[in-house]
């Protein structure tokens, strides 16, 4: 049922376009949270392990780039193909599970 709910296919809607901009600006608040908690606190504290990876292979600024840029272009299919609700979703995703505790450790560290 919630699945329904979520995957739910609609045409351009206000909806979908304010879920794809907030998407994107969450990824891009994201990034420079990330990289600045990376900078001040240390690489290790990078917990996603594909990024971890990326950056360790690349480097931290294009690791992390590539990584958001990636994710910011499959967001952007996914309201293409109408799904925005789970653009929603995976949007107060990111936003409880990034930019939360990101925000919080650096206010903690400064």
């Amino acid at each position: 049922m919630l699945s329904r709910w979520i995957f739910n296919r609609s045409d351009a809607s206000g909806f979908g376009n304010i879920a794809v901009v907030a998407f994107l600006a969450v990824q891009a608040l994201d990034g420079v949270l990330t990289y600045v908690g990376l900078a001040t606190l240390g690489s290790h504290m990078e917990g996603n392990p594909v990024v971890a990876s990326l950056m360790l292979a690349f480097g931290t600024g294009p690791g992390l780039t590539g990584a958001k840029v990636v994710a910011g272009a499959l967001g952007i299919a996914l309201h293409l193909t109408g799904v925005h609700r789970l653009v929603a979703v995976l949007t107060a995703i990111y936003l409880g599970a990034a930019i939360v505790p990101w925000t919080a450790l650096l206010l903690m560290a400064g």
